[in-house]
């Protein structure tokens, strides 16, 4: 957990240096970064199920490609404003987060990530049958985009970042917070202290499927285009969740800064070609069996020792 005021301050100097960066880098590192912000909020909606109400969502795309293709498909129908498309997406994510979750949270052990997964497989089937409204494989274009200026596209993605992570990290925090983590813990006697566990890893469930939603939607209007490789695919699904266990477990924000730093590596590695992928997978596993607290976890703990 979070504590001191010192922790506060970094916090708030890494935001103001994030702002003023549009003022000394290229607008290429800006577009690089901007796709890292809402990553880190998949990542960050992701860690609220898993880090606190301790269930496996191996499939996060299934609700980010619900949310990203739902605002496309209206912007591209009725073109209402940007805002509104990206609030559709949301609830559509929820609500297809809230049919997904209310059979599967009824099983216990493997079987939840098992049916996250197979959605995703599901919702990459029914975009290529529905072609003609999708897109296809080879995807859509949407109508409207949030901005052409890259520092304004980094100003808005960088903001949208900071306050879907205040809100989470305060949920995290809150009463619900800390009901999700003794269900997650141990359910049987987070029930016996009378939590309705069920009710509320549901709402947890909803809760990440929202923000999942948002930021898909977000994502669509900042490229212009939606694809199953650009928001349904399962590798993305894997970086997402490499991301939050590498940034730390129930750290929310960590996952916000191991998605930055995937996003960053995976840029910056890009010369070696396929090597890329294997070496930052290799580096990323080393955190993870030699740090498993990840990256921000670590450094709490390390702080909390001293």
């Amino acid at each position: 957990m979070l504590r001191g005021p010192a922790l506060w301050i970094v916090l708030l100097v890494v935001i103001a240096v994030a702002a003023a960066m549009p003022l000394w880098v290229s607008a290429y590192i800006l577009g690089v970064l901007t796709v890292a912000w809402y990553f880190g909020v998949f990542a960050m909606s992701w860690d609220l199920l898993f880090g606190f109400a301790g269930e496996v969502n191996f499939g996060p795309t299934f609700l980010i490609g619900l949310g990203a293709y739902a605002a496309a498909m209206l912007d591209n129908a009725l073109g209402p404003p940007i805002f509104v498309c990206v609030l559709a997406g949301g609830v559509v994510a929820m609500l297809g987060g809230l049919l997904l979750a209310v059979p599967a949270l009824r099983l216990s052990g493997p079987y939840f990530g098992l049916i996250t997964l197979v959605a995703v497989l599901l919702l990459q089937n029914a975009i290529v049958i529905f072609a003609s409204i999708t897109g296809g494989e080879i995807g859509m274009n949407v109508n409207d985009v949030l901005s052409i200026d890259a520092n304004i596209n980094y100003w808005i993605g960088l903001a949208f970042l900071v306050v879907c992570g205040a809100i989470l990290f305060g949920l995290s925090r809150s009463a619900i917070g800390l009901i999700l983590q003794a269900s997650g813990q141990d359910k049987i006697e987070a029930a016996a202290l009378g939590f309705n566990v069920t009710k509320h890893k549901l709402a947890a469930f909803c809760v990440s499927a929202l923000f999942s939603g948002l930021a898909g939607a977000m994502l669509v209007f900042y490229q212009g285009t939606v694809s199953v490789d650009s928001v349904v695919d399962l590798s993305i699904a894997v970086q997402i969740i490499i991301a939050a266990v590498l940034g730390g477990r129930r750290t929310i924000l960590g996952a916000a800064i191991g998605a930055a730093c995937l996003i960053l590596a995976g840029e910056l590695l890009r010369p070696l070609g396929q090597l890329n992928t294997f070496v930052v997978a290799a580096v990323a596993l080393a955190v993870i069996l030699f740090f498993p607290d990840g990256l921000l976890g670590q450094l709490l703990r390390g702080r909390a020792r001293a």
